[in-house]
Order: C-alpha cells, then sequence, then structure tokens
C-alpha cells in the first residue's frame, strides 16, 4: 500500500507530517512511502533526506492514487475529493473546524482519522499529537515571553548591583503549561502557576513552581482535561487570581479544551492592573483566547503598556521537532492498523474506533464529535 505525504498548503504551516528518520519503519513494514518535492522543506528536511531514507519523491500532486495521505492540516474539500474511495486520510481533523473537509471526506467514501481525537490511555500515549505539539508551544511559550520582555528572567549579582529575577505566572498546568513553566525555570526566572485541577499541583511543585491555591471547587475532567466552570465560578476565580497577576511581569496562559472555545481567565481589567512592560503571552489566541484583547498571531500593546502575544501556528514556529514528534504519533496509529503490507482499520480497537471520523461514506460519531 501507498502511503502519501503532500505539501501543506495552509498559511504558516511549516510541519510536515512524516519525516526522514521514521521512513524505515513504514518500508520494514511491507508499505511504500510517496513524498512530494518540497514537503519538507519548511521543517528543514530535503528530498535528498527522504530518497536516502526510501521515500520516493514526486513532482506534483501526490493524492490521487495514495492508499494513505498523511498530513498535518487536514486536507481541504477541493483536494479531499481527488483522493480515491476507501484510502484513508490522518489529519489534525478537528470536528469543529474542518466541518467542509469532514463532509467532503464522507461523500468520497473515505476512512479518515483525526489526530485530535486519540484517546487519552496510556496505550495510546505514543500516538496522542495533541500532547507532542502541547510541548512544543509550552516551550515557546517562555521563549517567547523572555524574548519580549525587558527584563532579565534570572537573578544576576554583578558589580553593579542585584538583578532581581523575574515574576512568572503560568495559568494552566497541562502539557504546555508544565513545559512553559520548566522553561521559564530554566531560564532563571520566578514561577507561580495556577490550574483548575489541584491533582496539578505536586507536577507544578516539581518543575520548582510554585501552585497557586484557591479556595475553589476542584474541576477534574475525563481525559486529562478540566470540567467547563459557571460563569460565577469563573467571576470568582478571575477575582482571586487578579493579585497574583498584577504582580506577574509575564504571563503565560495555556488553558485550552479540544473542540471547544479556550476558556477566557483574564478580563482586560485585570491586565490593567500590571506594571507596564509586563508581558502576557495567550497560547489559546487561536480558539478564542484566554486572555481578553489578545489576536492570533499579533503583539498588542495596552494603554498601561502591557504587550500581549496572540498565538498562532505556535508548534509550526519549532517546525523541525514538532515535525519529528508529530511524525511518530501518525506513524505508531498506522503500524496498528497494518499487518503483512496491508493498513486496515479494525474499529474493535478503542483506539482506531476513537480517533474515527468518517468510513464508508458517512461520518462517524466519537465521543468530541457528539459535543
Amino acid at each position: 500500500m501507498r502511503i502519501a505525504v503532500p505539501k501543506e498548503i495552509k498559511a504558516g504551516e511549516k510541519r510536515v507530517a512524516l519525516v526522514p528518520d521514521i521512513i524505515s519503519k513504514l518500508t520494514k513494514a511491507g508499505l511504500d512511502v510517496v513524498i512530494e518535492s518540497g514537503a519538507g522543506l519548511a521543517a528543514e528536511f530535503s528530498d535528498d533526506q527522504y530518497a536516502a531514507a526510501g521515500a520516493t519523491i514526486v513532482a506534483g500532486s501526490v493524492i490521487s492514487d495514495a492508499d494513505i495521505i498523511a498530513s498535518v492540516a487536514p486536507l481541504d474539500p477541493q483536494r479531499m475529493m481527488q483522493v480515491k474511495k476507501d484510502a484513508i486520510t490522518i489529519s489534525f481533523l478537528s470536528p469543529t473546524t474542518a466541518v467542509d473537509s469532514i463532509e467532503a471526506a464522507a461523500q468520497a467514501g473515505i476512512t479518515s482519522f483525526s489526530m485530535e481525537l486519540i484517546p487519552r490511555i496510556s496505550r495510546a500515549q505514543s500516538m496522542d499529537a495533541l500532547t507532542s505539539q502541547a510541548l512544543c508551544a509550552g516551550y515557546k511559550a517562555a521563549l517567547v515571553a523572555a524574548e519580549l520582555s525587558p527584563r532579565f528572567f534570572p537573578l544576576l549579582m554583578t558589580a553593579a548591583g542585584t538583578v532581581t529575577p523575574a515574576n512568572v505566572v503560568v495559568l494552566g498546568a497541562g502539557v504546555a503549561g508544565l513545559q512553559a513553566i520548566a522553561t521559564a525555570k530554566r531560564l532563571g526566572a520566578v514561577v507561580s502557576a495556577y490550574d483548575v485541577r489541584p491533582a496539578s499541583a505536586d507536577e507544578v511543585k516539581s518543575m520548582g513552581a510554585k501552585f497557586i491555591t484557591l479556595e475553589l471547587e476542584a474541576l477534574d475532567g475525563t481525559g486529562g482535561y478540566a470540567r467547563e466552570m459557571t460563569e460565577d465560578r469563573a467571576a470568582r476565580q478571575r477575582e482571586l487570581l487578579t493579585p497574583y497577576i498584577s504582580a506577574a511581569n509575564v504571563l503565560i496562559t495555556t488553558a485550552a479544551v479540544p473542540g471547544r472555545p479556550a476558556p477566557r481567565l483574564v478580563t482586560a481589567e485585570m491586565i490593567s492592573t500590571m506594571a507596564s512592560g509586563s508581558i502576557v503571552v495567550d497560547l489559546a489566541s487561536e480558539t478564542g483566547g484566554n486572555v481578553e484583547g489578545t489576536l492570533p498571531g499579533e503583539i498588542v500593546t495596552t494603554a498601561n503598556g502591557v504587550r500581549m502575544w496572540g498565538g498562532k501556528d505556535v508548534p509550526s514556529q519549532l517546525a523541525y521537532h514538532a515535525s519529528m514528534l508529530f511524525s511518530r504519533n501518525v506513524v505508531n496509529l498506522l503500524l496498528l492498523m497494518t499487518k503483512d503490507g496491508v493498513v486496515t482499520p479494525d474499529f474493535s480497537d478503542e483506539i482506531i474506533d476513537a480517533a474515527a471520523v468518517t468510513h464508508s461514506g458517512a461520518r462517524r460519531s466519537p465521543e468530541l464529535v457528539k459535543k
């Protein structure tokens, strides 16, 4: 069977679905790999590297005769209709933002898998692309904050006097938040973090940060995500967080729920209490933003001199390693479905069942699709 990797055409997308180092795993499993010429260039992978790894390089479209198509962003409806019936696509196929692509896949009789829908169970950890890409985003968030800040992050003892460390507050202690904490700590900042799940406290402390404890109800949910909060609780949370945010030199927000708008954690009024020169990094800006007033891909300066950076295509800003991690996620999912050189989805497997969005001309209904 032939696996094809097309060029990504979404603006700002620099990642590639398969990297050269992983090709041998697929060829050893009896699969042929075809790469559209130039597909990996934005992530620093050349056609020669793919060819040396055993892939076939093709100039022009590789979609129409492929049995499996792996991409980062979903194929748009026009490209989806070029895919042959009963072929398989694997990508970030969001049930809420890729509706047209999903409908096109169903009409074309394609079996499509969404990397967002991989269940968060121990057996699926090696396929969990949301986690691998959140790792990249959290690391980048701390670097962006350090670059934008007019302050040093570490404590410095100099002949001219002592430089005090930056005070960094991180909201959200999932994978992205924990990586932001770890990176900010490595840069020497004093870091505090808050999450609605008290169970996150030990993880935050293990990174050397202080956990912010608020006298509020816990919101532990399923799959490692938090439950949605009521507006009354959200308002009380914002009130209790305001003193911490006011004292911060840097605020990094990372709270996201797949398939839903990002929770609004910080209001413009809260930002107005921060000192001039403070930095806000909002990783959830593309899905509505944790912070009021942030815009994806832009730096907004408030009236009181706070600069707010809205994240857009953040993992793509670390395209080399983000592609390596995503590629491993995709290959592990593929190998789960491969036997004797043939990829055959077994829907009795809970991972495959949960991740499939369309099959045999119909739209399936995984948990997140139902919501």
